[in-house]
C-alpha cells in the first residue's frame, strides 16, 4: 500500500536547485522534496507521498489523519516499519 502521510515541516533548505525539507512524522524525520508546495514554511503540515510534499493541510487535519492511519496499522508500514508516537 502506498499512502500520503501527513507530517510537520521542521526545516527547509535547497538541494540541487530544489526546495527540500525535513518532515517529522511523530518522531520519525525524513528528507522530503517540497518543490510542489513552494509556499510551505517551517511549522506547516504537508501530505507526503513517495518522498514528495504534495499539499498543505492544517494541524487538525494532520492529527486526525495520523490517528486514523495508526488505528488501521498502516503508519509504521508506510514509514519503513519505524515506530511512530
Amino acid at each position: 500500500m502506498c499512502l500520503g502521510i501527513p507530517g510537520k515541516i521542521t526545516e527547509t533548505y535547497e538541494e540541487n536547485g530544489l526546495k527540500m525539507g525535513k518532515v517529522d512524522f511523530g518522531g520519525v524525520v525524513k528528507s522530503v522534496c517540497l518543490e510542489y508546495i513552494p509556499d510551505c514554511r517551517v511549522g506547516d503540515y504537508t501530505v507526503v507521498h513517495v518522498g514528495f510534499g504534495i499539499s498543505k493541510l492544517n494541524e487538525e487535519e494532520a492529527m486526525e489523519t495520523l490517528s486514523y492511519l495508526k488505528q488501521i496499522g498502516a503508519l509504521g508500514e508506510e514509514l519503513g516499519g519505524e515506530d511512530v508516537e
